[in-house]
Parts: C-alpha cells; structure tokens; sequence
C-alpha cells in the first residue's frame, strides 16, 4: 500500500522539525534513565539522614536535567513537570539556590502540538529511604491529543520501560503484560495508606484478592507490565505527570488503562489534576470496572 500525499507531507514536515516517531520513543526512554542514573548519584552524595535535603535535592536536580534536555533536543516543545509548576518555586536544592525551571505556560502549552509531561523522580518518600527500590523517573510524549511516547525509569531496580515503535520494551527485551491466574488477583495498593475504596473493592470481587503495598505510582504500574501485581486501581487523586509515561507504556504493553470509570486518560488540559485509574490485563478490566462501579455505588453520597 503507497503513502498518500497528505501523509508524506506530514512525514516529511515531522523530519524537517527533527522529530520522528522513533526519535521520541528513544528519547524519553534516554532521558528518563539519564535521570535515574542522576538520582542514585545524588542517593550517593546525600545519603539519607536528612530525608527533606534528599527528596528536594532529587526532585529539583532532576528536574533541571530533564528541562535543560528537552529544551536544546527539543526546543520547539511544551513541557509540563510536576517541579515546574508555581507552588514549588520556593525549593532549593543542595548547593543551589536557583528557583526550578518553570514549565511552559498554560496558554502556549495548551495550544502546542507536542508536550512533554515528566515527573522528574516519582516516590520521593521510596527515594528517600535506604533499600528501597520502588520509585521512579517519567517521561511521556503528547502529540495532538495522544500519548505517542513514554519511558519509566526504576533505577534502583536497573531497567527502564519504554515505548517502541513496534510496542513495549523492558531494557531490550519485548513487554506484554500477562493475563492473571484464574481465581486470583494481586492489586498494588499504597504501602503507607491502602485506600478504603480498593479495600471495599477487594471485598466484593469473585476471586481471591491480595493487596500487595508499593511505592511510587510509576512502580505500581510497572509492576503490573512485569507480573508482580495483576491490578493498579487508584481513586486518592493524582495529576497528569503520575500517569502519563506509565500509562503510555501500559497501552503498548497490550495493558488495559483507563478511568476508573473506564472513561480514556485525557492529557494536557487546562487543570493537570487526573484523580483516578485503572490499569490491568484487558481480561479483568470488566470485573474490575463492574466492582469499582459497585463500590461506587455503595459510598455515601
């Protein structure tokens, strides 16, 4: 089957802009590991008796690695990081007294075509504690209202998941997430506050269901991609940059990702906040969307 014209203009413009489908797959998947690397480096530095110095100097450093590459790899792009948003100009990190970066503004991101949305380090309490492994580096690519790249680096573990144009990878190796044994359902909870609602859920389900504690929302979804956990379902509120590398990598994995009311994950809006979702193998997807409906139901009003 040949290109039509309209296609290959739009091919043709992607590659004059140095952009191609390609290129952003292994670019997220650089710069979130790059990112990674940086972390265990500043876990080296700090150490861990000031667990406050440890996550601020995490976050922000990473963040200003992340910022600086997009801007001279692709220097066209919006961006939007969890550091870069106004309530946090006031930290500092370690040896520097810089204001972070700030993000593209919400008017020019909004309007943009392309968006990069990071959580320079995800699980900052996980981060800061010797041992622990369950913490994570995001980046994810938004091209006209689609995720189109992701990448999620878990450092302390040594891989990264990504996107690729022919699905998911973990490190080099192909990523599919795997079916759940029947009869049973392992579902990543909150390791230091399982929410009431998945605890309810879990009650009401048709199958044997183990909540399993892990950190950061980017290795709970990781979990999931590897088979460690069948299930992620979360309602405690989240926003874009928890979501949106995981979830792209999720849906190239063959994974079910959704809303908890099995609405799509929408993108770049106006109010970066994204409560809740649903990430599992597609065969439980119905059970679990009918269960969370049902506790829904059966919460006061």
């Amino acid at each position: 089957m040949g290109t039509d014209r309209t296609d290959l203009v739009g091919i043709v413009g992607e590659r004059m802009m140095g952009h191609t489908p390609a290129d952003d797959h292994a670019t997220a998947a650089e710069l979130a590991a790059e990112a990674g690397r940086l972390l265990l480096r500043v876990r080296d530095e700090l150490g861990f008796a000031d667990a406050r110095a440890l996550k601020d100097t995490g976050d922000l450093r990473a963040h200003e690695y992340l910022m600086a590459e997009l801007a001279e790899r692709c220097p066209g792009d919006a961006v939007l990081s969890e550091e870069g948003r106004a309530s946090v100009a006031g930290k500092r990190s370690a040896g520097d007294d810089r204001a972070p970066t700030g993000n593209t503004a919400d008017a020019d991101r909004l309007a943009a075509d392309r968006v990069w949305i990071v959580d320079p380090l995800d699980g900052t309490r996980e981060f800061s504690e010797e041992g622990r492994s369950d913490w994570a580096v995001h980046v994810a690519l938004w091209v006209k209202g689609e995720l189109a790249a992701g990448a999620v680096a878990l450092p302390a573990q040594g891989v990264t998941l990504r996107t690729s144009p022919d699905g998911a990878l973990a490190g080099d190796a192909p990523l599919r997430v795997g079916p759940p044994e029947p009869g049973r359902l392992r579902v990543a909870v909150s390791r230091t506050r399982p929410p009431e609602f998945v605890q309810r859920l879990a009650g009401i389900l048709d199958a044997d269901v183990e909540l399993v504690p892990i950190g950061s929302a980017g290795a709970k979804i990781s979990a999931v991609l590897q088979g460690v956990v069948d299930a992620y379902v979360h309602a405690g509120g989240q926003y874009e940059w928890d979501s949106a590398a995981p979830a792209a990598v999720a849906l190239a994995a063959g994974a079910h990702a959704s809303r908890i009311d099995g609405s799509p994950l929408v993108y770049n809006r106006t109010d970066p906040r994204l409560p809740d979702i649903l990430v599992c193998h597609p065969v439980s997807a119905s059970t679990l969307l009918s269960g969370i409906q049902a506790v829904g139901d059966a919460l006061p009003g």
